[in-house]
């Protein structure tokens, strides 16, 4: 493999964890939990929700295939349920909404009454959430199969991620006002778009592998 190729891949890679990750999507949530807080508190919200994504699509990076192995789930099925689940999520975020699939109208109601926002709703399920992890668990697999380098890459991809979510989370309030409800919808349909194509990949690769007569 050429370092152009290389390069492209994790490039790929990374806009594809970042685009389901979707911090420009976590920005009104967290601007309405935060409402009440001092900007001392809302910098440690943003900190902590970073960190914790992170920490979670790491171990996600590094022990998905032992977990999927324990369950006895094959790649090929996992891949395809990751890609079903990342076509609904993509769906919903081109009509702008959130998807159940990271959080239902319950736990939105719920995690109101919560003094601890960081780590429960805003890093998980709300930016890595299920589809996040299964995005992940696939690259990740992948990685494994060529190197150790290969999956430190995409370790490094996630920290990178992770940086990105801190940043918005961090200027939620001016990137907020800056681009208003109609500037935030434009970018989570654009990210929406994006995974649509992923999730849909996802899906063909899966199949194809599972039903080899498709290919």
């Amino acid at each position: 493999m050429s370092v152009m190729t290389e390069y492209a891949m994790y490039a790929k890679t990374f806009i594809g964890i970042l685009s389901i990750v979707n911090p420009l999507g976590a920005i009104p949530v967290f601007l309405s939990l935060s409402v009440d807080r001092s900007p001392d508190e809302c910098r440690k919200i943003a900190r902590i929700s970073a960190v914790a994504v992170a920490v979670i699509l790491l171990a996600a990076a590094w022990t998905g295939d032992t977990m999927l192995a324990f369950f006895g789930i094959s790649l090929p099925a996992f891949r395809t349920g990751g890609g079903l689940l990342i076509l609904l999520m993509a769906i919903a975020m081109m009509h702008a909404r959130q998807s159940h699939a990271k959080q239902s109208p319950e736990e939105a109601d719920a995690n109101l009454e919560k003094d601890d926002i960081a780590v429960v709703p805003l890093a998980i399920p709300l930016m890595a959430g299920p589809g996040a992890i299964s995005l992940v668990i696939v690259e990740a697999h992948h990685a494994a199969a060529t190197g150790l380098m290969e999956r430190l890459l995409l370790s490094g991809c996630i920290v990178l991620v992770a940086c990105a979510a801190w940043l918005s989370l961090r200027l939620a309030e001016p990137i907020g006002k800056r681009l208003g409800t109609t500037g935030l919808n434009i970018g989570i349909r654009i990210m929406g778009l994006l995974l649509c194509a992923i999730g849909v990949q996802m899906i063909a690769e899966g199949l194809k592998q599972l039903f080899p007569a498709l290919g």
